[in-house]
């Protein structure tokens, strides 16, 4: 009902409390659901309820150090959003973000339940990370690292880390981690005593950053790869939505048949 444009949620709720919004003719109780083929009633107008499968759309997009991963920032400063495509339905979800001096692989979904799905701690996404670390770590700190430190917010641990090159004053190390708290990743390696040089994300879940996207450069998956995405995830692999439509419309989109 909300996003049919009858109000807000909590004006809503008030509502249906109040016994003004009738379902099927009855009146409507809090929290209960309703399906394909309903009617609801309210202020003497009526819908029927009817799915319809969008076509959903989600980029791989390469963030430079500098950007925001917001719409607007009051500081005026650039915002991931600047200049993506406009979407063909909807709006660009982040699935996740990145601080302003993190680069790398940032994914934007017009599927809210994909990215509701794959930020939600219960779905147990990890996310890759390359860390440059200014001079040498010991393998003391690795070890305390892979079996978690006290942050302001909790506990926390990389899940794996994996050493790389030593360069004169800095080490490469590749580390995944199974949530997305602020600033995590760097955080976790300064309760160890050491200072990130540089910060990249590589793969998000399934999905890595391509080699050949340059930063600020975006790349769209196609309709298999997204429907793939959403079965990583254990959703189906075309999303459904409900809408309400007068009587006698068609919703915007592809209608669903009705189930006999």
């Amino acid at each position: 009902m909300a996003r049919a444009g009858l109000g807000s949620r909590r004006a809503l709720d008030d509502r249906i409390a109040a016994g003004e919004v009738r379902v099927n003719g009855q009146t409507a109780e809090s929290g209960a659901s309703i399906g394909e083929g309903d009617t609801v009633e309210l202020d003497g107008r009526k819908w029927e309820v009817e799915a319809r499968q969008p076509s959903h759309q989600t980029l791989i997009y390469f963030k430079p150090e500098g950007q925001v991963t917001t719409r607007k920032d009051p500081e005026g400063r650039r915002t991931v959003f600047d200049k993506l495509p406009r979407p063909k339905d909807g709006r660009w979800i982040a699935i996740g973000r990145l601080d302003i001096n993190t680069s790398g692989l940032l994914l934007l979904t017009t599927d809210g339940e994909l990215a509701n799905r794959m930020m939600h701690p219960s779905g147990n996404i990890d996310r890759e990370y390359l860390c440059r670390i200014r001079g040498a770590i010991s393998d003391e700190q690795i070890e305390q690292l892979k079996k978690g430190v006290m942050l302001d917010d909790g506990m926390a641990r990389f899940s794996d880390i994996v050493p790389g090159e030593v360069t004169a004053g800095h080490s490469w190390y590749t580390v995944a981690i199974m949530e997305g708290r602020n600033r995590e990743v760097r955080r976790l390696w300064e309760a160890v005593g050491a200072q990130v040089a540089r910060l990249k994300r590589v793969r998000f879940g399934p999905v890595f950053l391509p080699s050949s996207l340059r930063p600020g450069r975006f790349h769209e998956l196609n309709a298999t790869d997204h429907r793939i995405l959403r079965e990583d995830v254990s959703l189906t692999g075309r999303s459904i939505e409900l809408e309400l439509v007068p009587p006698g419309k068609t919703p915007g989109g592809k209608k669903v048949p009705r189930r006999r």
